[in-house]
């Protein structure tokens, strides 16, 4: 009997939907390893380097409506020639077949919808070391950064979302029931049904970083929820998200499904394709991962839609004192140096307290901290293979400019330098700059700066850098702050003021800094269930029952006292729950 792409993954979706349920983590892709992965059909480093060879100098064919030329945009910070040219379409032609395309995806119904998007990400893992290679050779990152970033952990990332939209999506019935009382007369009866409806097309605005990492939640939440998805890569890295969309058109039309459900739109920078596609009255929906900036002109200008923006800014650390301060000192080292600051939850800002702070080591100054912090980055970097392999290229023309304008505001602790990369002579890397500032200096460390910049600002207090943190944090946005203390009061004030200020926080994590996706904890969720259900509606259809007609059954489910058992829809395995399972 031939499976279609649910039951293929049905085991494998209800089991991440369980755990993701009780808050744990299944990670199936990030688990399969070595042999594991190769019998799962992932292909070798080697077979993954020709084929992404092959690509290169040559027209990447996608197929799609509106098409009007080609166009290049991308160089590797590595020095090899890409030369990779993607198909530049109408926006409007695009636009217009999303929304066509969006009918037969909806009535596609949850369980199969589900079932492609995992079957998409099963064979982006099957391409894992491909995709690899481009988030590599377009972003900068080290290749196991990226292979972090771009393979099995970046599928694991949006295997959870499949299951909370899943879950989501699950939880709402389709039959319903009720009875209306009245005065002096028998009840009415009444009979429904609630359909899930999409917002409508999707736009996603890719990330120049990370543009798997950041970008699947957003394109398999409104996948899962029915709405077609328009990608729009940042115009630094189209390979890895061409790749993608490629993979998923070749499911859909494999499914029968109309491949339009998902398309990819690239334009030069001076285009400004976003902001067109983003305001189009078609588009309901926009994720985007990046500066505030950018994030508040989407809020403001494209009204018609359902805005899910995750913020960078000038993420904090908040240092009082420490029981481990070598950890504290490495974690930090390290979170400077990793991919040359570009992740977005790098630390920007460190607060301290000028009088010194409490250490396992004893009493230790702001100028002890700075020294120490300093000497531990040269011995993270001293090797020039270990600095290849933490470091990032540098991809943009607007990080050396932000280095060289931070380096005149203050007291140069650590100057950034040029790194030598063992193979790649052409790659520029740069190590962290670190500047000292006072707290006065606050309009130059408020604002986040691209780039490995850090500074190390001397406060009044604790209770000085806590207002400094809510003052920052609410002016420019922030994805996490750090606080380090032993004083119970100094962390209940931090969790207060980083709830107050809508940041994620850790407390006394040191070697475990949520600084990439090689974190356990890097993976943190920016905008709770909204992220789902804010992808669709739910529209209710009633009708009044004559109570022959459904007197019988409804009195005996009453007697029975059973809850009625969740049908979902169009799908002719029916899986019954109770709505108590779902809660």
């Amino acid at each position: 009997m031939h499976l279609g792409p649910y039951e293929r993954h049905l085991e494998l979706i209800q089991e991440v939907t369980r755990t993701a349920a009780v808050g744990d983590c299944l990670k199936p892709f990030t688990r399969s390893t070595g042999q594991e992965a190769t019998d799962a059909g992932m292909r070798s480093v080697r077979t993954a380097a020709k084929v992404f060879s092959s690509l290169l100098g040559r027209p990447f064919e996608l197929d799609q409506p509106g098409q009007l030329g080609r166009v290049i945009t991308e160089t590797s910070p590595y020095g090899i020639h890409l030369g990779i040219s993607y198909p530049r379409c109408d926006p409007a032609a695009q636009v217009a077949a999303a929304a066509r395309a969006m009918a037969g995806w909806r009535s596609a119904g949850l369980h199969q919808r589900a079932g492609l998007a995992t079957e998409i990400l099963r064979r982006l893992n099957i391409r894992s070391h491909e995709l690899a290679l481009a988030v590599h050779h377009t972003t900068g990152q080290p290749l196991e950064a990226a292979f972090r970033a771009a393979g099995p952990r970046a599928q694991d990332h949006a295997l959870e979302t499949v299951a909370y939209a899943f879950a989501e999506c699950a939880r709402v019935p389709e039959d319903l029931h009720t009875k209306s009382p009245r005065r002096r007369r028998q009840p009415v009866t009444m009979q429904g049904t609630s359909t899930l409806v999409p917002r409508g097309v999707s736009l996603l605005i890719g990330c120049p970083d990370y543009p798997l990492w950041n970008g699947y939640p957003g394109m398999f939440a409104s996948l899962v929820t029915g709405n077609p998805v328009i990608v729009a890569p940042h115009p630094r890295a189209v390979l890895p998200l061409a790749i993608t969309v490629r993979i998923a058109r070749e499911v859909l039309t494999e499914a029968g499904h109309d491949p339009n459900i998902v398309t990819l739109a690239v334009a030069q920078p001076e285009e400004h394709l976003c902001r067109r596609l983003a305001t189009d009255p078609a588009v309901r929906i926009v994720d985007f991962t990046g500066s505030a900036r950018f994030a508040d002109w989407l809020e403001q200008h494209a009204r018609q839609a359902a805005v899910f923006a995750s913020r960078t800014g000038p993420n904090t650390v908040l240092v009082d004192s420490t029981e481990d301060y070598q950890g504290l000192v490495r974690g930090l080292a390290r979170s400077l140096c990793l991919s040359s600051g570009t992740v977005r939850t790098t630390p920007q800002n460190i607060l301290v307290p000028a009088t010194g702070i409490a250490t396992d080591e004893g009493s230790k100054s702001l100028r002890d901290l700075g020294s120490d912090l300093c000497e531990a980055m040269e011995r993270l970097l001293g090797h020039p293979a270990r600095g290849a392999r933490l470091l990032s290229a540098i991809a943009g023309a607007e990080v050396p400019a932000s280095l060289a304008q931070a380096a005149r505001y203050g007291r140069v602790l650590h100057a950034s330098r040029r790194v030598r990369h063992p193979d790649c002579p052409a790659a520029d890397l740069r190590t962290p700059l670190l500047v000292r500032l006072a707290a006065r200096d606050e309009q130059i460390y408020a604002r986040e700066w691209p780039g490995p910049v850090a500074f190390l600002v001397d406060t009044d207090s604790t209770s000085h850098s806590l207002t400094l943190f809510r003052r920052t944090a609410r002016a420019h946005g922030a994805l996490y702050a750090s606080v380090h203390s032993t004083n119970p009061l100094v962390l209940a004030a931090a969790e207060a003021a980083s709830l107050d200020v809508g940041v994620h926080l850790v407390q006394n994590v040191s070697d475990e800094l949520p600084a990439d996706p090689t974190s356990g904890i890097a993976g943190l969720p920016v905008t709770g269930a909204h992220f789902i259900t804010g992808r669709f509606q739910v529209m209710l259809s009633w009708r009044h029952v004559v109570a022959t007609e459904s007197g019988g059954a409804a009195a005996a489910g009453e007697a029975a006292g059973k809850p009625k058992p969740i049908r979902l829809r169009k799908q002719s395995n029916t899986i019954r729950l109770a709505p108590a399972a779902l809660s």
